[in-house]
Formats: structure tokens, sequence, C-alpha cells
């Protein structure tokens, strides 16, 4: 499975972003998707992942920040991060679970 991520930035806190993620090759809608990160300095850790079926599950530190979606039509998986903090600046990586692929992350940096 081929992943590619779009949609990082440099963005104000308390500021939006929206993250994506286009999976090609070996992939169809039942896939779960999932998105990590990794800060400066530390290990790379799970953000929020989705089933086939639409199924949600988030990191404690992104809950009621974050929305994970896809549109199976595109194959495609999104990150809708909303207040954004400074602490959430890292690069992301979307996951396919399933096949242990990753995409190339893409940086989020939230400054003032």
């Amino acid at each position: 499975v081929q992943l590619q991520a779009f949609g990082g930035g440099l963005v104000q806190p308390g500021g939006s972003l929206r993250l994506s993620c286009a999976a090609s090759g070996s992939i169809t809608s039942i896939n779960p998707l999932a998105w990590y990160r990794q800060a400066p300095g530390k290990q790379r850790e799970f953000v929020a992942r989705i089933t086939g079926g639409g199924v949600t599950s988030y990191a404690d530190s992104v809950k009621g920040r974050f929305t994970i979606f896809r549109d199976n039509t595109k194959n495609t998986v999104y990150l809708q991060m909303n207040s954004l903090k400074p602490e959430d600046t890292a690069v992301y990586y979307c996951n396919s679970p399933w096949t242990g692929d990753w995409g190339q992350g893409t940086q989020v940096t939230v400054s003032s």
C-alpha cells in the first residue's frame, strides 16, 4: 500500500488544519487507516484510527479536538485538527495497520 500525506503547515495556537492521506495499491474500503505523529526527540505516537466501517478511536491528548474520517470512493483518510496547541507540533504520518505501510509524513507546526 502506498500512502501520501498532504496538508501540513504552520498555524497559530487555536487554529485548524486538515491533513489528507491518499492510499493506493492493495487497499480496499475495509482496510483500517490511522494517523501517528512524531515530535522532535520523541517516539512516534498514535493519534487516531478509523476502520473500514467508520469506527474511530483517538489518543486522549487529541480527543475532542481532532476528527478522523475517510472517503472510501477516493481511498483517502483525513485528519481534521482544531484548537491546535504548540504540543501538537510534529511530523504526522498516515499508516495502514493491516499492511504496516507508512506515508512520508507531513510537518505540522503550531506556533505564534
